[in-house]
């Protein structure tokens, strides 16, 4: 039969040799469990423009987003440290995000909780909210009035816009959103 050479991990058999695709399909001990495949370019293709097409849609939206979305959606991915950041530089982070993880960024731009969660954070970083110590209640931050309790076992700021989104709430974020 000749000499099997493997390069970076992998068997290529070229398609005039017949016998030995035949040898592998039928005999080889891992072709029953999917890891010998055939490679079909087309399929290949398929995934690419898939992605590409994707990516493509993913930097559009990152485009055409205004600054204050940008921070909401990279304080998910990269935490407080957006705030510190130039507008410039969110743009950037944003649209570098958007080409190397398309998919999380379309979810995270299309969520209503990143948002709002963007808004909780700020007013309480601006004072105009607290999160006690134990992170179990959100007061007004000049009065020292209770404004809710997270419930067990939920992140303060998800419960927070959760908040956001009731009658009372909806108050409270209009009153926030003027004094951001």
């Amino acid at each position: 039969m000749g000499r099997i050479t493997f390069r970076d991990g992998e068997l290529r058999v070229p398609k005039e040799n017949v016998v030995l695709q035949k040898l592998l399909s039928l005999y080889h001990p891992y072709a029953q469990n999917g890891a010998i495949i055939e490679y079909k370019p087309e399929l290949d293709a398929e995934n690419d423009v898939e992605w590409i097409e994707m990516e493509l849609e993913a930097m559009n939206l990152a485009k055409s987003m205004d600054i204050d979305e940008a921070e909401a959606v990279l304080r998910v991915e990269f935490g407080s440290d957006v705030t510190k950041n130039s507008s410039k530089e969110l743009k950037r982070d944003l649209l570098i995000f958007a080409r190397q993880k398309p998919y999380l960024f379309l979810s995270l731009a299309n969520d209503d909780n990143v948002h709002l969660r963007n808004i909780g954070i700020k007013a309480t970083e601006s004072g105009l909210l607290s999160l006690s110590a134990d992170q179990r209640t959100f007061t007004y931050g000049d009065t020292g009035r209770k404004l809710m309790t997270v419930p067990f076992d939920e992140h303060p700021y998800s419960a927070l816009a959760a908040y956001f989104k009731t009658d009372e709430g909806m108050e409270v974020l209009k009153a926030i959103e003027k004094r951001i």
